[in-house]
Formats: structure tokens, sequence, C-alpha cells
């Protein structure tokens, strides 16, 4: 779900840089991948360009290397780490193009097995921020359920209908901060949509009152995934998966806000870096 990053406030619940340096890292990234691609343009204009993939490789480890051992212990991290997020961001490219055109997360992490397992046939799903519509597809395909999945993004729509098409699967442009479907529905997923928005417990409540579900079936990604996260905020990079999440969740956080919009925890996994949920409206 393509939110906005303009129209969304600082989020104060959970760890997060503020907005001027978390704008600020995140433009020191792409520079950062900008630089590395400029440089490896550079030197497939070169001699260094006919070089073996293996020797390139010792050659760019060297380098890095020396600027490592030149550097204070905080620069050299800062230093190491925007390489890092360049790479990351070329890794990520290339997964896509390597399973083609849909990231090879999809199978390797089998997130779609997770809301497929815990949705029932003749459900009646609305599947919030679907993307390009995969787990939609798998909904209806592997659970029998039929699903109504909205996007923000018209690419993503279009690409949905093209992609994944399927007799029980409606996808619809639409803007759910906005208007959402009247329900009720059995169950309302969120694919990592949560991470993108403010106010989110305002949000799920409103879900709750327009959509009438059941149960909601959540997933998001963990602040605790890795020991880098907590030291690149420390130094001032950006530590966050995508620059327009306005948290990244511990489990503290993650049960306060579910408190906070009404719902309760009934099911909890912690796989892949991630919080696989599912949430029922608190009847208390």
């Amino acid at each position: 779900m393509k939110v906005d990053p303009g129209s969304l406030t600082a989020d104060k619940s959970a760890p997060q840089a503020s907005t001027t340096s978390a704008v600020a890292s995140g433009r020191l990234a792409l520079r950062a991948m900008r630089r590395m691609q400029r440089f490896m343009k550079h030197i497939s204009m070169s001699g260094v360009g006919r070089l073996s993939t293996a020797r390139l490789e010792a050659l760019i480890h060297h380098l890095v290397a020396q600027r490592v051992a030149a550097l204070p212990a905080d620069e050299a991290l800062r230093f190491l780490f925007r390489l890092d997020a360049a790479l990351y961001a070329l890794q990520g490219q290339k997964a896509i193009e390597h399973d083609g055109g849909i990231h090879t997360k999809h199978r390797h992490t089998r997130y779609h097995d997770f809301f497929a397992k815990h949705v029932h046939r003749g459900d009646q799903v609305l599947d919030i921020g679907c993307g390009m519509g995969a787990v939609a597809y798998d909904l209806a395909e592997k659970a029998g359920a039929y699903v109504v999945a909205i996007d923000l993004s018209a690419d993503n729509i279009a690409q949905a209908r093209h992609r994944y098409a399927h007799p029980r699967v409606e996808y619809r442009l639409g803007d759910a901060l906005q208007e959402l479907p009247e329900g009720p529905f059995d169950v309302v997923t969120l694919s990592n949509v949560l991470e993108h928005l403010p106010d989110r417990p305002r949000f799920l409540r409103r879900v709750q009152e327009m959509a009438r579900p059941s149960r909601f079936l959540i997933r998001v990604p963990l602040f605790e995934r890795d020991w880098r996260v907590p030291l690149k905020r420390e130094l001032g990079v950006e530590w966050r998966l995508d620059p327009t999440h306005h948290t990244e969740y511990t489990l503290e956080s993650f049960t306060e806000e579910m408190a906070a919009a009404g719902v309760r925890i009934t099911h909890q996994e912690v796989r892949w870096g991630e919080i696989w949920a599912e949430v029922v409206p608190d009847a208390s």
C-alpha cells in the first residue's frame, strides 16, 4: 500500500528517527546507491571493467577495507551501512528480475501460507494494500475465499488484474485512509501495511466500524530483527527497511498498539524478522 510520505506525521510510540533525520538518511542511502552505480559504470568503461567478477570483487573489497581502516569506527560504520543500503536495493531489483517480476521473498518466506492457513473456504476477505495481488490470489486459490483487494497505486491494481486475475478476487483502486468497502467481511488482511500509516490504532478502529470483520490477519516488520538496526539509528543512518515506514515494531509496541486499537491477539508468530498475527475485536 502506497501512502504519500508528505502526508504522514511522526510516530512517537515506537523506536524511530525524527522526520528530519529520516529524510536525510534516506537521501544519503539514495546517493550512496547512485554513487555505487556511477562507480560501476566508470569501471566498466575502463580497464577495470574487463576484470573477471572474482577479481573485481577482490578489488572492491580491498578498496573498501582500505577506506574503513583509515576512518574512525563511527565514520567507518556509517560508510559501510550506506554501502550496505545501496547493495540491498540492487539485490532487491535482481531478486525481482530473477523470479520474473515478483520478489523471491514471496516463495522463500512463504508468508502467503500464514494468511491462507487462517482463512476458511467461503470467507469474505478485505485485503487492504494488496500491492500486485499475490496474497489476494492465494487466498482465493488456496483457501477458497472471496476477496475484495484494494490499493492506492493504479499501477499495482493494473498489474494485479493482469498477473493475478481470479474469478473470486475483485481488485479496486482506492485509498483506505479515505474510504473502505462496507462490510461485513469475515477477515481483513494487512500485509506490510500498518507500518506505513500514522495513527494506526485509530485506523484499525475505523476498519472495524466499516468492514465489521471477525478477525484481522496482520504482518509487520520487527525493529528487533538485527543488531545493526539500533546501531544504525544510534549513528544517524537510515535504519528502516523503507523510509516511508512510520514505525517498525517491538513485540511490546505491537501488543500496546493492538490494545489501543481495541483488538486482542489470538495468534502470533515471529518469522523472518516480522510479526505475523491474528487479532480479533475485543468484545469486553
